[in-house]
């Protein structure tokens, strides 16, 4: 196990966190692969969960984030919800051992009821935007989560460019955060934009094919971290 595996998304912070997506692993060997992403310096795992109609795609399941969670008992497992009906997903991800759960404000469900069901559910909670939504969208939950995710591409699939546009309101949320609520940022990230969403105030930065299309992920790690 790497020594910077973690189980909780809140505390203080000594340096960026780097969350590998999943989405961009071999799913032949995804158990292989998130064990050496893990080894190589990531703090924790991003499971990027879509419906097929929030988002285009359809993905992954509790059904995989169980296995994750017996394969990597250590290490946090951050599920991102594409979908529509986020609340109908919490108890099974709860079950399936996820650490920490972000929903979209944009879906259909309460935020408000989604956030409190995560919480009883024990797990900590963020709320994520997409590219077209004005960061103000967020404000009146922004108190109430531990994390706030900032997409940096229409979300639905791995490879898409970063859309420069969202550091302005990232920006603009980091001003309304807590030191100890992050600032995630997934889309696009890579070694030439990791750089700018750390100055815009990100402190956990999702990667997908960065990470898991590099021949050595810890570098890639310790450059995405700024390190």
């Amino acid at each position: 196990m790497s020594m910077t595996a973690l189980r909780s998304i809140t505390g203080p912070l000594t340096k960026p966190l780097v969350a590998p997506s999943i989405l961009s692993a071999d799913f032949a060997a995804l158990g292989d692969e998130c064990q050496a992403v893990v080894d190589a310096g990531a703090d924790l795992l991003h499971l990027d969960v879509m419906d097929g109609h929030f988002v285009p795609n359809l993905t992954m399941g509790p059904a995989l984030c169980a296995s994750l969670r017996e394969r990597l008992p250590d290490t946090l497992l951050d599920v991102h919800l594409m979908v529509t009906n986020p609340l109908g997903c919490v108890d099974s991800f709860a079950g399936a051992g996820a650490d920490h759960i972000t929903f979209h404000v944009e879906a259909d469900d309460d935020p408000e009821t989604v956030i409190n069901a995560i919480h009883s559910a024990g797990m900590t909670a963020g709320i994520a935007i997409n590219p077209p939504t004005d960061w103000t969208a967020l404000e009146p939950w922004l108190h109430s989560v531990q994390l706030a995710l900032v997409m940096s591409v229409n979300p639905g699939f791995s490879g898409q460019s970063f859309i420069e546009d969202v550091l302005v309101k990232t920006a603009a949320i980091r001003e309304q955060l807590n030191d100890d609520q992050r600032l995630q940022m997934d889309g696009g990230v890579n070694l030439k934009t990791a750089g700018a969403c750390r100055e815009a105030g990100c402190d956990l930065l999702v990667a997908a094919s960065a990470i898991f299309g590099a021949a050595e992920y810890g570098s890639v790690i310790c450059s995405l971290r700024g390190s």
